[in-house]
């Protein structure tokens, strides 16, 4: 979800200085921050389009030590992918554990560069945003295939 669906500096902007520096150097950490991010620009709208063709889910990691992380993850799809998402998240530290024929993921962290489909990353120069992941996985001679994110 973070800086591929969720904005996670949009979060950051909403929290209080002194809240960052008590959590400095691990500031997804912060109580509450997940709930506070906004859609990554084109998300909404694509993750929409994609469904389409896909059976698609959130494959998403939380902080350990931040409990409120994963409550604030399910609450943030809730309010804004429920009609696409309804019991549709995954949380897991090790997603090359996941079975799927696509990953849109921004880092190789936590087993995405160990996924066993294609793992898209997200913000690179082939996939820079959701315009390039749509396109690349809506075109129409790619076969309808299940994707997870």
């Amino acid at each position: 979800m973070d800086d591929v669906i969720v904005d996670f500096q949009s979060g950051l902007d909403k929290v209080d200085d002194a809240t960052k520096q008590d959590y400095e150097g691990h500031l997804d950490d912060i109580p509450g921050l997940f709930g506070l991010m906004k859609p990554m620009p084109g998300a909404i709208e694509a993750l929409h389009r994609i469904a389409e063709h896909y059976d698609c889910y959130i494959l998403s990691t939380a902080p350990w030590d931040n409990p409120s992380a994963w409550a604030d993850k399910v609450r943030w799809v809730t309010t804004h992918l429920d009609d696409l998402f309804y019991k549709r998240l995954i949380i897991s530290h090790h997603k090359e554990l996941l079975d799927g024929d696509y990953l849109v993921d921004d880092r190789p962290k936590n087993g995405a560069n160990e996924f066993r489909g294609k793992w898209i990353q997200f913000g690179s120069p082939e996939f820079p945003d959701w315009a390039a992941v749509e396109n690349y996985l809506c075109q129409p001679h790619r076969p309808n295939v299940t994707m997870q994110q």
